[in-house]
């Protein structure tokens, strides 16, 4: 079982989390933050990683540095949890509809970061988190593996919608990258012997 205890402290935020990586989707998430939060919740699910998380941040402030700091705190635990990366997948992507929203997530497990975020939410909030800290989340992620992650919007109208299908999507992308391949256990997926 590939599980991860971290702790990650700034001036901005207090993060403590547990990450299972061949989970059930069980969770149990406190970020501050009802949207993140219910992100983070879908994602456990989805991905069936078994997460635990507490934040406490700056949220007087608004939801940047909780969002971005979370991102990062996460992509530490999955790389972490990876080690040698030896026998992933290493590839994983889904197109995932949410009602009228369509998302195109894509993932590879690098050790290279690029995120593509060609996501166009209709709102500039949903409920009282920003949108533009989805994007602030995933880059922290896609650094902290490191990884490429790409999100490609293909539909949409819905900022929430659009949001949750980039989250649901992530978490699948993610499920068949981080999977062991049984028949090369023993392998890191690359030609040049390692993935960083």
């Amino acid at each position: 079982m590939r599980e991860v205890r971290l702790e990650r402290n700034t001036a901005e935020t207090q993060i403590e989390l547990t990450l299972g990586l061949d989970g059930a989707g069980i969770y149990q998430v406190d970020t501050g933050c009802g949207f993140l939060n219910h992100m983070l919740e879908l994602f456990a699910r989805h991905g069936r990683f078994d997460l635990v998380l507490t934040c406490r941040g700056d949220v007087e402030v608004d939801y940047h540095h909780t969002a971005e700091d979370v991102g990062i705190a996460l992509g530490q635990a999955f790389r972490r949890g990876l080690g040698e990366m030896r026998g992933v997948c290493r590839y994983g992507s889904c197109h995932l509809p949410m009602d009228e929203a369509l998302i195109l997530c894509a993932a590879d497990l690098s050790g290279r970061c690029t995120l593509n975020w060609s996501v166009r939410c209709p709102t500039e909030k949903v409920g009282d988190f920003d949108v533009e800290c989805a994007r602030e989340f995933w880059l922290g992620f896609a650094r902290s593996v490191p990884a490429t992650v790409h999100f490609v919007q293909l539909a949409g109208e819905n900022s929430h919608h659009i949001l949750e299908a980039c989250w649901k999507g992530a978490a699948r992308a993610l499920a068949a990258a981080v999977r062991i391949d049984g028949a090369h256990r023993d392998e890191i997926p690359s030609t040049k012997g390692l993935l960083v």
